[in-house]
């Protein structure tokens, strides 16, 4: 599905389309879920759902048959803990196997861990899990392709918690002094901690705001409406200018399966198979409920 060349500029899937694989990549992840006997970051993984899928299916200048071709646009998982989501993501859009994913996830010696590894899994451009950590990766990577003349783009998605961290804005910072026009951001604002709600443990709000302060070209949206997410993607300035972009996606923790959204139970778990069909039926109601 998606996209097959990297150069290619038609045929990219439309809104309901994107929607649609949206639905699939979270059918699948709770899939996965309810066969993986360990901890799955459940609840972010499916606030940043939508988010995958417009990058990978949409915004992302890509090819999973030329993994190494230099003209393709980076991506930097900083919140490395929704790893899973990125895994079928990327198996969606072709690069990946959903079966050997299913298979051999958590296991020892397997290429799919907890947190991504570039070494294991060709196509993944950085390996994260350390918070705070892939902004400031994404950076070089923006101004190492500055300095060599390219003109691809490099896309980072955080976690709003891990905004917490100094290095995230000491790399905001670099990035506007460096004038890094080719650095995308993209901000999933589920307004969750681990164990709290961002909000009573540290003051993100005004959010946005901060991001202007360092002098970010700030766009915000709700990050589940697929056609916001594409219009932010479709107006994004040239990647020869000179100010970084950072999208604030305003999202919910656990989206699309009532029981999970805004639970801080949900951060991590497994699923019973009892509690997979409980998950498959409220995924589908929200489906339901939502195409209505």
């Amino acid at each position: 599905m998606g996209r097959t060349s990297l150069t290619a500029t038609e045929g990219r899937p439309g809104v309901v389309e994107l929607e649609e694989l949206a639905f699939e990549l979270r059918e699948k992840l709770l899939q996965l879920c309810g066969t993986y006997e360990g901890a799955v970051h459940i609840g972010g993984d499916l606030s940043a759902a939508d988010i995958f899928t417009a990058l990978f299916e949409y915004g992302m200048n890509v090819d999973p048959a030329d993994i190494a071709n230099p003209k393709r646009d980076r991506f930097v998982l900083s919140k490395g803990h929704a790893a899973v989501c990125m895994y079928i993501a990327m198996a969606i859009r072709g690069f990946l196997s959903y079966d050997e994913i299913v298979r051999t996830y958590g296991q020892l010696d397997s290429a799919y861990g907890m947190h991504p590894c570039k070494v294991q899994l060709p196509g993944v451009e950085a390996s994260t899990g350390s918070l705070g950590h892939g902004l400031p990766i994404a950076v070089g990577m923006a101004l190492s392709a500055r300095g060599r003349g390219d003109e691809h783009r490099v896309f980072c998605l955080l976690g709003d918690g891990e905004t917490g961290e100094g290095s995230v804005w000491e790399a905001v910072m670099a990035a506007r002094s460096n004038r890094l026009g080719n650095l995308v951001a993209f901000v999933d604002r589920n307004r969750q901690l681990m164990t709290s709600f961002a909000e009573e443990r540290v003051v993100f709000e005004p959010y946005p705001d901060k991001w202007r302060a360092f002098g970010w070209n700030v766009v915000e949206v709700d990050g589940h409406d697929m056609s916001q997410l594409v219009a932010a993607l479709d107006a994004l300035p040239a990647s020869d200018t000179d100010t970084p972009t950072v999208i604030v996606a305003e999202t919910v923790k656990g989206k699309g399966v009532d029981f999970m959204e805004r639970n801080l139970a949900w951060h991590a778990g497994s699923l019973s198979p009892a509690d997979l069909e409980r998950a498959l039926e409220a995924l589908n109601a929200s489906r339901e409920k939502e195409t209505v």
